[in-house]
């Protein structure tokens, strides 16, 4: 069978944009020849759509859209994810507003409609909130061969463990129903090595089964999710016999018809992965990044960014990414130096900017600080609780959020957050300071994977200057203000944070596995557990790990609860 997997990038609601989309792969696979086209999940509507799906309005426009998707599949069939109004076709007693479907076209005539039977209500996913499950095995005739076709999770049933998760194995039940080729439509967000687990999930899949799988994966940024595309196909011994690009749009064509299982293949070997289904996770996370803060931009209407930059590492790098992402025309910087600013936090901001050709006003601090300072006189000169000199540092902090929102509202720029997922884990921010903005580009990222990927914009000219990524990280607060003075070493900060948000292991088990001194480990857990406060006023953070402060990780703020 000749396949066309549309790698496409779905806007959510945008359905003239996403369905025209739909049309050009189809057209192009008319060019080409191919028997099927296949979309990514809910390639219509967008992925996810929450809430929207309460809608009728937009449901029946999605449904509406099946006129021009019957048109678009003359001469081909056409597999296409979509939502449609839930009309009780379970138990005729619908208590979910949608069905997360599969329409099957065919020169121009609907054939089959196949619900997803799997609906994750895990991380970042609450399907079960929106859609009613499927329950049927429909196996299809295309092109002369018997197809199945599953969405998303259906391929997940079982774990990365392998313990079952589900009772229904959706792809075990087409196979017994004579499928030979299950073509499966995702919408799997990125994370660090998901690619490279995928691809094991499918071939495993595959081999057991005796099908081929062809899989096909949305990209794009939706709001805090990255979706990076790399489609596949894997045939009968689990072997990938063709694979689409990471963080772009793409149309992957493949027959299967020659890429027969070989017969001497080993069973248990999965032949050699695309590079870009496993680069180095510097390469991966940036290249996430730029797709995410692009896409974050362009769906919300924006094409400038403002942001402050520090002569730092965490600035640096979000001004590159943004650089890349729209371009130096669209990014400004602004250095803004305090009291107790070092020399270097302004010329290394400089050269930052005259490297990534951006333009960087220098607007000092010390005039709305010193007025903030004579404002509150009065009341600062009261005893208080704070003893270490926070309320100013703050000030500080707050001066220069002012500063860059009141850019940001004059030029009409998106204003980008630089914190990092260490410093926004344990509190090291400012509300109404450097929290200010509209997209947390890094905040995802531990530190010393943000000082990774300022290297990779460094291997053929230097584009982050040496010094920003040799100096010792210091917010420049107070006088010789280092991080170290509040935070232990970065790698093991990072280390420990990674054990308790992505492991979810308890301080005491951190602290005997990773060797780590106990008061430390409890230390950084309570000041992460109470620190949610902050973490739920702050912008959306770009998704890149297994788990990202925001919707994949929910957690009350007023609670009472002893240590970990």
């Amino acid at each position: 069978m000749r396949i066309l997997l549309a790698q496409i990038n779905a806007t959510i609601a945008h359905i003239d944009a996403n369905v025209a989309a739909i049309e050009a792969a189809c057209a192009l696979g008319r060019e080409r020849g191919v028997d099927v086209v296949v979309t990514p999940e809910l390639a219509v509507l967008g992925y996810p759509p929450l809430d929207l799906l309460e809608r009728p309005d937009l449901l029946a426009e999605a449904e509406g859209a099946r006129t021009r998707l019957a048109a678009a599949s003359t001469g081909l069939t056409l597999v296409v994810g979509t939502a449609l109004p839930n009309r009780g076709q379970i138990d005729g007693r619908p208590n979910r507003p949608a069905i997360n479907a599969a329409d099957v076209f065919t020169d121009g005539e609907l054939v089959a409609t196949v619900a997803k039977r799997l609906l994750p209500t895990y991380d970042v996913f609450d399907e079960d909130r929106y859609f009613e499950p499927g329950t049927a095995t429909q196996v299809l005739s295309i092109a002369g061969e018997r197809v199945g076709i599953t969405i998303c999770e259906d391929i997940w049933s079982d774990d990365d463990n392998g313990v079952r998760k589900y009772d229904v194995d959706p792809v075990a039940a087409l196979a017994g129903a004579g499928a030979t080729l299950v073509l499966n439509l995702s919408a799997s967000p990125f994370d660090l090595g998901k690619a490279a687990r995928r691809v094991s999930l499918v071939s495993d899949i595959a081999r057991e089964h005796g099908v081929t799988v062809a899989y096909c994966n949305l990209v794009g940024g939706n709001d805090a999710l990255i979706f990076d595309g790399r489609s596949f196909v894997v045939n009968a011994t689990g072997e990938v016999i063709g694979s689409g690009k990471g963080f772009a749009t793409d149309n992957l064509f493949v027959d299967t018809a020659q890429s027969l299982p070989k017969a001497t293949a080993d069973a248990q070997t999965v032949s050699a992965l695309p590079g870009h289904f496993l680069p180095p996770p510097a390469v991966e996370a940036r290249a996430a990044l730029v797709l995410g803060v692009r896409d974050y931009l362009h769906k919300c209407g924006f094409s400038q960014v403002v942001l402050g930059l520090s002569g730092g590492i965490d600035s640096a790098v979000t001004a590159a990414i943004a650089v890349e992402a729209i371009g130096a025309d669209n990014v400004l910087g602004v250095a803004m130096p305090g009291p107790y600013s070092s020399g270097h936090s302004v010329t290394d901001a400089l050269a930052l900017a005259d490297n990534l050709g951006i333009r960087c006003p220098i607007v000092p601090i010390k005039g709305p600080f010193e007025g903030f300072k004579a404002a509150l006189a009065n009341e600062l000169a009261r005893p208080g609780r704070d003893t270490g000199g926070v309320t100013e540092q703050n000030l500080q902090a707050r001066a220069r959020g002012v500063i860059l929102m009141g850019l940001s509202n004059h030029t009409g720029r998106m204003l980008l957050t630089t914190g990092n997922k260490s410093e926004m884990a344990v509190g090291y921010c400012t509300l109404y300071g450097d929290m200010n903005g509209g997209l947390a580009v890094i905040g995802d990222l531990p530190k010393m994977l943000v000082y990774d990927v300022a290297r990779t914009y460094n291997t053929e000219r230097e584009v982050i200057p040496v010094n920003t990524i040799d100096k010792p990280p210091s917010a420049e607060l107070a006088p010789d203000q280092q991080d170290s003075d509040s935070l232990p070493p970065y790698p093991v900060l990072d280390r420990i944070l990674e054990m308790h948000l992505i492991e979810r292991l308890p301080a005491d088990d951190i602290a005997t596995q990773g060797g780590f001194d106990l008061k430390v480990v409890r230390r950084i857990v309570r000041l992460t557990e109470l620190n949610e406060y902050k973490r739920r006023q702050a912008a959306p953070v770009l998704r890149v790990t297994a788990k990202a402060f925001g919707s994949g990780r929910r957690v009350p703020m007023a609670r009472r609860m002893p240590p970990w």
